[in-house]
């Protein structure tokens, strides 16, 4: 079943329901039954909304792997510089050179970092889309379980 289906489900669940003596917008519902369509509905929600929570959490370990990768880089091209013998044409060369790595490391660290970010952002724009559009879902149901109520309420009224 999608979600909406599970929703007109609980919508019928909550129609079956007996009305409490005196209160006639409160009903008693299978307990039981509506938790089983709320795990459903669960199940079934849209899998950008599980993914996004999922790179909401790996967003860290990416900004993390891209800064420990550029250090890294970092610490490579200052020890290869200091290797290097200290005569001063191949000094010059050298430091020429770490500049150089160094310029691009953090150039690729930046371009690392920039990527993760817009990616994230990506992902958690989509699912705030998702999201919206499940509130609404959410709410047009609320309205129409109210609307469902109140016109069984002005039948029961009616009949009376």
């Amino acid at each position: 079943m999608n979600v909406d289906e599970l929703l007109e489900l609980m919508e019928e669940t909550l129609e079956e329901g007996t009305a409490v003596p005196f209160s006639p917008s409160k009903r008693i519902v299978d307990v039981d039954r509506m938790r089983d369509i709320i795990d459903e509905v669960r199940n079934n929600l849209p899998d950008e909304l599980r993914d996004s929570k999922k790179i909401v959490a790996d967003r860290e370990q990416i900004i993390k792997g891209a800064k420990a990768e550029s250090e890294n880089i970092i610490k490579q091209a200052e020890e290869r510089a200091r290797g290097l013998v200290s005569e001063q044409e191949i000094v010059k060369r050298a430091q020429q050179r770490a500049v150089e790595i160094l310029t691009a490391a953090q150039q690729q660290a930046k371009e690392i970092s920039r990527s993760a970010t817009t990616y994230c952002e990506t992902i958690l724009k989509n699912s705030e889309e998702v999201l919206a559009r499940s509130v609404t879902d959410i709410k047009n149901t609320r309205m129409n379980l109210r609307s469902a109520a109140s016109r069984g309420l002005r039948g029961q009224k009616g009949g009376r």
